[in-house]
């Protein structure tokens, strides 16, 4: 999951060598969390958080097979 979320923030920043990924694991869920620049962060929610919610269903999509909730946040650097 880890690399499938970055090589899609990767692709909408305009600074794709600050895009910064992390992926932890709890007891049933994986944790994902995304970390852009300042200037990217518009690119990365759009519009009322569309393409950030596009991130999260894609995502949903790829781990429907696993057990465990994936959660994507999104933070800034």
């Amino acid at each position: 999951m880890k690399e499938l979320v970055e090589v899609i923030a990767k692709a909408l920043v305009e600074n794709p060598n600050e895009v910064v990924v992390k992926e932890t694991e709890k007891d049933r869920a994986i944790i994902i969390e995304l970390k852009v620049a300042p200037s990217d962060m518009g690119k990365v929610i759009g519009k009322s958080g569309k393409i950030a919610r596009a991130i999260r269903s894609v995502v949903t999509a790829a781990s429907s097979k696993s057990d465990k909730k994936v959660i994507v946040e999104i933070d800034n650097c």
